[in-house]
């Protein structure tokens, strides 16, 4: 679906009942060709979505709140634009369902069925709220660098690295990139874990802060990031997080790496 045909940004129409329709999918193929990704991707990885607001009623109409936490694939064919995300979970506000269950295997298979490959749907009730809880992310944070600022769009050439091979994990709250539909800013602390010819920090902080006027969905922000460090570092090993603030209840967290696993950092203190 072409950009301009989103919901996003647009005036919409509430579903009051339940309602899969309002689901909306993003093909990946085209934001990856841009920078130079193939079919076979360089990475594995996951889009980790939190749903703050997912309620609906019981079959006695009392309504029932949790939070949903949605993982993503790096595979799917597609992503769900995130407007049509929210729609489509208001649309449960004032749908009864015969159990949590029920509402979390219905989630699972329109979700996956829009996205093109299977999806994993866990709810979090309110008396397990307690995994929620703030973490900290990883590593040494780099934005006390004493750096100069002339770039504010995508700029590679930026990194730099020594002559060092070490393994290391930076992070920054300094990251901003936009919506391309709306323009809106989305804001992220970013993590990097990686072994190689250690990256010069100050050119890599300099390299974060280029996405200030950046345009592009959360995904693929971190994939180009992923993508720029591999090809001017030309790490053994890297992993990319980025954990995004949230907007309308929802916020998405990218996850990129070179090694098959799972992300392990949890909900920072601006989600």
């Amino acid at each position: 679906m072409a950009t301009k045909d989103l919901p996003l940004g647009k005036t919409v129409i509430h579903s009051t009942r339940y309602d899969a329709g309002q689901l909306c999918p993003v093909a990946r193929g085209p934001a990856r060709q841009k920078i130079g990704l193939q079919e076979e991707l360089p990475f594995y990885g996951e889009d980790r979505w939190t749903a703050y607001e997912l309620s609906w009623l019981n079959k006695k109409g009392k309504p029932v709140i949790a939070v949903g936490e949605i993982i993503f694939p790096c595979t799917t064919p597609h992503i769900i634009e995130s407007k049509s995300l929210k729609l489509y979970c208001n649309s449960f506000n004032q749908t009864q369902f015969e159990s949590e269950k029920i509402v979390q295997e219905t989630m699972t298979k329109d979700l996956s069925q829009i996205a093109g490959e299977q999806v994993k749907v866990h709810l979090i009730p309110p008396e397990r709220f307690e995994l929620l809880q703030i973490a900290q992310p990883e590593g040494e944070c780099i934005d006390e660098l004493d750096i100069e600022i002339i770039h504010y769009q995508t700029h590679p050439d930026l990194l730099e690295t020594g002559e060092d091979v070490i393994e290391q994990s930076l992070h920054s709250h300094l990251l901003r990139t936009n919506c391309p539909v709306t323009g809106q800013p989305d804001w992220a602390t970013v993590v990097i874990n990686y072994h190689g010819q250690h990256i010069v920090k100050e050119s890599l902080l300099t390299y974060l802060v280029s996405y200030r006027q950046h345009t592009g969905f959360h995904e693929n922000c971190v994939e180009r990031i992923f993508a720029d460090i591999m090809s001017h570092c030309k790490p053994y090993r890297l992993m990319v997080y980025a954990r995004f603030t949230r907007r309308g209840g929802v916020d998405i967290n990218p996850y990129r790496s070179t090694e098959n696993g799972v992300a392990n950092i949890g909900r920072l203190a601006r989600q």
